[in-house]
């Protein structure tokens, strides 16, 4: 991927990062960088939570998702998290450059229309809209479902430890439940995507 877009044009760098804490230490340290382009499937952090803090410390950076995982609802959920664009790991290199050229010049790149080849899907229901989270106690129970600390999740989402535990008990409250691990076995038994 970093070969195809080394030709957008010369002299561009492409800095890759191995997980979402990886990358985001990279943000942290150059703020030169134009573009994020990412997996969704990362070994410490699913992609959709690292949009989300994407959104949240780096708005200015807009972030390109190229995943195997290309069914509607994921689209829809990606750019719903703040992708500007989505692109299929069955694509062309073409139409990466396409969607990153697009992307940096303002705009929004969607694959073609999935639902013509894709048979439908039952989508599960996000955990925010089942239990009526907020979209910040959304973003604070994906981390907590990807293993984060309170303090960690802090950190990646730039807001005080307090406040991750005010969410959390905003969390428990609506999942009736009194601790971590009692929420995520309720969400699990009831199917609750994340």
């Amino acid at each position: 991927m970093a070969q195809s877009l080394a030709r957008l044009q010369p002299g561009l760098e492409c800095v890759e990062a191995s997980s979402a804490d990886q990358a985001l230490a990279c943000l942290d340290a150059d703020g030169d960088i134009d573009l994020a382009v990412i997996d969704l499937m990362l070994p410490d952090m699913n992609g959709f939570s690292l949009l989300a803090v994407l959104a949240k410390r780096f708005p200015e950076v807009p972030a390109v998702v190229v995943s195997a995982i290309d069914d509607e609802v994921s689209v829809r959920r990606a750019i719903k998290a703040g992708a500007s664009g989505y692109v299929s790991k069955s694509s062309s290199s073409e139409v990466l450059l396409q969607a990153v050229r697009g992307v940096l010049d303002g705009g929004v790149h969607l694959p073609d229309d999935k639902s013509a080849t894709q048979p439908a899907r039952r989508a599960r229901m996000p955990a925010s809209e089942r239990y009526g989270l907020t979209a910040a106690q959304g973003r604070v129970l994906e981390l907590l479902a990807a293993g984060k600390t309170n303090r960690e999740i802090a950190d990646l989402l730039g807001v005080s430890e307090g406040t991750v535990k005010v969410h959390m008990t905003a969390i428990f409250r609506a999942l009736d439940v009194s601790s971590r691990a009692q929420a995520l076995v309720v969400m699990s038994r009831c199917g609750v995507r994340l």
